[in-house]
C-alpha cells in the first residue's frame, strides 16, 4: 500500500494493489474509488485531502508490515 500526496492538487491518492486501474466511481464528492478488470478495489483518490483528512500525521496498528519506506521531498 502506498500513499502519494499531490500538494499542487491537494489530492491523495492510496495505492492498494499494483493491478491497473480498469474503472473507477464516484463514492463521494471529490472521493474516487478505482476498481481492476476483475472488480477488486486498487486505489482511491481523495480530492482536496486536506479539508477532508488529518495529513500530518499516519498511524497503523496490528499491520503485519515487513517492509516501511518513508521519502520525503
Amino acid at each position: 500500500m502506498k500513499f502519494h500526496y499531490y500538494p499542487e492538487t491537494d489530492s491523495l491518492y492510496i495505492d492498494l494493489s499494483e493491478k491497473a486501474s480498469t474503472d473507477s466511481r464516484e463514492a463521494a464528492p471529490g472521493v474516487v474509488l478505482d476498481f481492476d478488470a476483475e472488480g477488486h478495489l486498487v486505489g482511491i483518490d481523495i480530492d482536496h485531502a486536506s479539508q477532508i483528512v488529518d495529513l500530518s500525521r499516519l498511524e497503523a496498528e496490528s499491520l503485519p508490515i515487513t517492509s516501511l519506506s518513508v521519502a520525503q521531498e
